[in-house]
């Protein structure tokens, strides 16, 4: 297809956007001709200050090539800031199509020395933070029927890493959140993803060698986000980004074994963990209940 994806006439919310990851989504969103708030609290990677100074530099570089952008300095954390960012962009431009909900911090440190206020700290950022604008912007996008929400997961949380407890488990609770939100907005066109990047961020600079963040840019991410908040977008996906390199990751479960009431006990799991972990016609499911129905269909000898 050769017909260019664009957004005129949308308005887009792009939190965490005065940097990195957030700054390339609202650059290209505007290119294409969204209206963007861009959001950012300018604060350190730990969480720490902040300023709308940051904001403010991206939509002087919306507006220098011909863009529309507003920017705002609210903690996404922070109840009255979330309302006054998403009564800010209606008073602006009267409706919202589209939130990034990419802001984000770290605090890693192994489990055996993390302070539960680190763990706190970033799953109040990463899922608070990620809620309370969804939900500011979720009666606004039922209204209009049509919305277009993405939410940042991450490998951490898809698979682990070492010194990520905190930031794991707010990642993968996102992808929680996302699978129920995609079942709730079907009806009015709300369509909800996830991206899961790999980037050299302020967040990742410390991790890497040089050469290795150099082929991984933030803006090899943005066109897969691009993607996932245009009309035509899926919704319900987990979409893997990094280096241009994109694909899909999803949750399956096996087909699994019925022990029935007679052969149930713990030696019946052991004695059958080879056939509950075959991974012959295992399948993802969309929601919860093709689960329990499969639990049903097993019982009935299906």
């Amino acid at each position: 297809m050769t017909d260019e994806i664009r957004f005129d006439g949308k308005v887009a919310i792009v939190t965490g956007s005065g940097g990195g990851l957030g700054r390339q989504h609202a650059l290209e969103l505007a290119r294409r001709g969204a209206r963007v708030v861009i959001n950012d609290l300018g604060g350190s990677v730990d969480g720490s200050g902040g300023s709308s100074e940051a904001a403010q530099k991206v939509v002087e570089e919306i507006k220098a090539f011909g863009g529309e952008a507003i920017a705002n300095g609210a903690s996404v954390t922070d109840d009255a800031g979330v309302k006054h960012l998403v009564d800010q962009a209606m008073q602006a431009y009267g409706r919202i199509d589209i939130l990034v909900a990419n802001a984000g911090i770290l605090r890693d440190r192994s489990f055996s020395k993390m302070e539960v206020a680190d763990f706190e700290a970033v799953l109040n950022v990463h899922i608070m933070g990620t809620m309370k604008p969804t939900k500011a912007v979720w009666e606004i996008m039922k209204a209009q029927n049509y919305g277009r929400i993405v939410v940042t997961t991450s490998s951490t949380g898809l698979y682990g890493n070492f010194g990520q407890t905190n930031y794991a488990a707010a990642k993968l609770g996102l992808v929680g959140f996302m699978n129920t939100l995609k079942l709730e907005g079907q009806k009015n066109n709300i369509r909800v993803n996830a991206i899961s990047p790999v980037a050299a961020t302020r967040m990742t600079e410390s991790l890497m060698p040089a050469e290795m963040l150099d082929k991984l840019k933030p803006e090899y991410v943005t066109p897969g986000v691009v993607y996932l908040v245009s009309e035509d977008a899926p919704t319900g996906v987990v979409l893997t980004a990094g280096a241009g390199v994109f694909a899909t990751s999803k949750i399956f479960e096996t087909e699994g074994v019925y022990l029935g009431d007679h052969a149930l006990s713990v030696e019946a799991i052991r004695d059958h963990w080879a056939q509950i972990t075959d991974e012959t016609g295992q399948k993802p499911y969309f929601q919860g209940g093709e689960q329990t129905a499969k639990f049903f269909r097993k019982m009935s000898g299906g």
